[in-house]
């Protein structure tokens, strides 16, 4: 089966049409890549908030396009996008049938410890608050590549790119993640804030006067590196030797550290860290300093794997999976 994997990021846009055999056959950038490429059997769409119904891939239709878009305002970098992409092949493609695929979907079954929060009970009953978590595709293939590799089943992921999240997974399951409610939850981003205190958001609100609204576009669009060093881009971080650009990065890998050694303790130790992402395979300074003063975890130079990310390869599996089942 030939799947045509569609992944719309909060700044980009990926087709990548695999054989039945994951051989690449064609990519492209934008939706105008299609009219060059072959008609497949099937499409596998990221999408990045499944809720806490869409625990597992599954095939697409109105019902299913109607609940995804009420989830928009829980990712609202990039849910949107992805919407819009699944819109734009389906008018393309309209009689290839099509998969939905969830970040969230890897995290489903964390144990309740890691997914509650401490809040009313009538909060998280009545408005289903609690951890999703984030970039599960690219977090799943990451690990099982790894073991593939010769790793043990303990791992830290490390996604590392525009957006940013660490996951523990056990065995193949994620047991915790960086990432929570939304996806501006953990680490610090290219342009989004990471976790802060809520008070500071609080505050921000009763006596600074700023709006929700304006507070939320600030802690997405004009925050981590951006906010700290006046770029997103990493690369230039590293490029730069001025105060702003030491203080972006000793901030982004004191918050990545420590995210590592948060992971590890919900694993109980650690076999296994993995980088992957834009930052984590092509940073090495990121990777060394993030590294920095981990021994006594147990991490060490052959424990450290950087993998390419392939949540293509995630994506088209599950949909493949899911279309199989669907038929029987």
């Amino acid at each position: 089966m030939d799947v045509l994997v569609v992944n719309a990021g909060s700044s980009s846009l990926k087709l990548r049409l695999l054989d039945a055999n994951d051989e690449l056959i064609a990519t492209g950038d934008s939706l105008d890549s299609l009219r060059d490429m072959p008609v497949p059997d099937a499409v596998g769409h990221r999408i990045v908030h499944g809720g806490v119904e869409f625990v597992e891939a599954v095939c697409i239709d109105e019902d299913v396009v109607a609940r995804l878009t009420a989830l928009v305002d829980l990712a609202p970098l990039h849910q949107p996008k992805s919407l819009e992409a699944l819109a734009a092949v389906s008018r393309a493609l309209p009689n290839v049938p099509a998969v939905a695929c969830f970040d969230t979907a890897f995290h489903a079954r964390m144990p309740e410890s890691a997914t509650t929060y401490a809040i009313p009970a009538a909060w998280r009953e009545r408005f289903g608050l609690r951890k999703f978590g984030f970039h599960g595709l690219s977090h799943a293939y990451a690990a099982r590549r790894a073991v593939e590799l010769g790793a043990g089943p303990r791992i830290v992921t490390c996604h590392l790119g525009a957006g940013a999240s660490l996951c523990a997974v056990d065995g193949g399951q994620s047991v915790d993640t960086t990432m929570g409610f939304t996806p501006l939850d953990g680490l610090v981003m290219a342009t989004r804030s990471g976790s802060i205190d809520p008070g500071l958001i609080l505050w921000l609100q009763e006596h600074a006067g700023l709006t929700a609204s304006g507070v939320s576009s600030a802690l997405e669009n004009e925050s981590g590196l951006l906010g700290l060093a006046g770029t997103a881009d990493m690369r230039e971080v590293l490029a730069r030797d001025d105060d702003d650009a030491k203080l972006a990065f000793a901030v982004y890998i004191h918050r990545l550290r420590t995210g590592i050694a948060a992971m590890t303790a919900a694993l109980g130790g650690i076999d296994a860290l993995v980088f992957t992402g834009g930052v984590g395979e092509n940073a090495p300074a990121v990777r060394d300093a993030a590294c920095a003063g981990l021994e006594y975890l147990g991490v060490r130079d052959d424990c450290v794997y950087v993998i390419e990310a392939r949540e293509d390869l995630e994506i088209a599996a599950e949909t493949r999976r899911t279309l199989t089942t669907s038929s029987r």
